[in-house]
């Protein structure tokens, strides 16, 4: 590799590692990015297969993606074959740790719920007793999020409460269709919000790092990329005690190379960053880096058929819709079974309601899909899972990647507290239904495995005291001032929302401060 000293090293490329990238650069500060996998190019690589000319006949791969429950053999070579890079974890405590390593990483596959968190996160310690305030408030990161929510033209309307900040929107002015209006009106007893969904709509289809971010640091001449750069371990001068840039071995020839830099940022996704800080032994005074694995509990929820729309009477001013109720447990009252709380995503179809969805089979169920064909209501679960000291990754005694690298051991579960939320969504959204005149066709009270949202964060926490968080406000290391990890490892608590918008949101903050510290030569 050069010789060259860039001024950041930037590792990783998705909405985290872009945002820092396009704000540093424009900065006017030389930055390398590196990426484990290649830059995707649909249009050379991509082709149609029947299912049967494929050798699994559409289906998984067996082995090779076993917890990414959106693989099919079609697009197995997009996620991160589980065989290459392996992690492990106890067979009672399942974990299923979905990724991405090519040029944009998941930002490439982002469902583009787009939400801000609020005070009743920030400050969720000082609500209600459990865990430790951000050191950070929502009046600090409000700025941002309207920045962020420009930039990928959030869609949505001006309604919510507290508990969901209202944002910079494209303002969606669509009516709400008749079974919505119907959900509205029982809701209000169980004192729910139901608000407009809250979506990035993007530009020319993608809502990404590759087309929304990197263009625009691509465009200042400041940004060199490497694409195949996966990374071992970042290197320390020994002189400071600094991180001084890092290890990398090309993904095809397996050649080993090492780059410098003045700074180093991670925006390799909360698990990854935490696997190079171990793998690296440094930021880990505080012996943190790693504690309080969170995500949110996706799974439960509840599956209804609104009776006026069967027949195929389900006309567009009947049905059709979306909506997210937010948060409404623990804020103005408090529950005896759960902290905390979770939202509802929200769906009045004009499709199928499928088949397991009834106790038929054969032209008895065959009836049943046409009946009912064009009536369901769903709602489905988003709920917060709370920081535990014990839920924690660490790295593995004996096994390594292809590349030779050691991975991570997950150790993780739920509680009573996620379980009894789980059960609590479940029960009130078929009750909600049932009031508004829905047949209650199915419920879930089951959450999935931790880690099935795709949105684990929480293993570098930010916080005051160096003692207790690995990161300050600023994303910044308490141990080395030229370390910053800017994606969601970096979170104090979960909350209920997707957490790309304040990923993001921390990612431009964290990368204005750093440009600011660099000018006037504090780092």
């Amino acid at each position: 590799m050069t010789n060259e000293t860039f001024d950041v090293l930037i590792i990783g490329s998705g909405h985290a590692g872009g945002m820092a990238a396009k704000i540093l650069t424009e900065s006017g500060i030389h930055c390398l990015m590196l990426n484990a996998g290649p830059v995707a190019d649909v249009a050379r690589n991509a082709e149609h297969k029947p299912a049967y000319e494929l050798p699994y006949r559409g289906f998984k791969p067996p082995g090779r993606l076993e917890h990414v429950f959106q693989a099919n053999e079609f697009n197995a070579n997009v996620w991160v074959d589980e065989q290459e890079v392996p992690y492990t974890f106890a067979p009672e405590n399942p974990y299923n740790w979905v990724r991405v390593r090519l040029f944009g990483g998941r930002s490439l596959f982002w469902s583009r719920q787009s939400f801000r968190l609020s005070d009743y996160e920030f400050k969720a310690k000082s609500h209600d007793g459990f865990g430790e305030d951000w050191p950070i408030s929502y009046a600090d990161l409000a700025p941002y999020y309207s920045r962020v929510e420009d930039i990928f033209q959030v869609a949505g309307a001006l309604d919510g409460p507290p508990q969901m900040p209202d944002g910079n929107f494209v303002l969606d002015h669509d009516p709400w269709s008749q079974s919505m209006q119907r959900f509205m009106t029982a809701g209000k007893p169980f004192e729910m919000s139901v608000c407009k969904q809250r979506r990035a709509l993007g530009r020319d289809g993608l809502a990404s790092s590759v087309n929304l971010l990197l263009p625009d640091a691509e465009k200042t001449g400041k940004l060199t990329s490497i694409a195949n750069a996966v990374v071992r371990q970042l290197t320390v001068d020994k002189n400071t005690g600094q991180p001084n840039g890092c290890l990398f071995i090309d993904r095809l020839s397996r050649r080993e190379m090492s780059v410098k830099a003045r700074v180093v940022v991670l925006a390799a996704g909360t698990l990854e960053s935490t696997r190079l800080l171990l793998n690296s032994n440094i930021g880990n005074s505080s012996g943190l880096v790693g504690r309080y694995l969170m995500d949110q509990i996706y799974g439960p929820g509840v599956i209804c058929s609104v009776p006026e729309a069967r027949n195929g009477k389900g006309t567009k001013e009947l049905m059709g819709g979306g909506a997210i109720v937010p948060r409404f447990r623990n804020i103005a009252t408090k529950s005896d079974k759960f902290l905390r709380g979770y939202a509802l995503n929200v769906t009045s179809s004009t499709g199928a309601v499928a088949p397991r969805n009834f106790a038929a089979y054969g032209v008895e169920l065959e009836q049943k899909l046409k009946e009912y064909h064009g009536s369901a209501f769903h709602m489905t679960m988003m709920g917060e899972v709370l920081g535990r000291y014990e839920n924690h990754v660490r790295i593995s005694k004996d096994k390594v990647d292809a590349w030779g690298i050691p991975v991570l051991h997950v150790e993780t579960k739920y509680t009573d507290n996620e379980y009894n939320m789980a059960k609590d969504a479940a029960e009130t959204g078929a009750a909600v239904a049932e009031a508004a005149g829905f047949e209650v066709l199915s419920k879930n009270p089951v959450p999935n495995p931790p880690g099935y949202s795709i949105h684990e964060v929480g293993t570098c926490r930010m916080g005051d005291d160096a003692k207790h968080s690995v990161l300050n406000k600023w994303c910044q290391s308490h141990d080395h001032k030229n370390l910053f990890v800017v994606d969601g490892a970096s979170f104090t608590s979960a909350g209920w929302q997707n957490p790309t918008m304040t990923i993001l949101s921390l990612s431009m903050r964290a990368s204005e401060y750093l440009a600011g510290e660099m000018s006037k030569q504090n780092i």
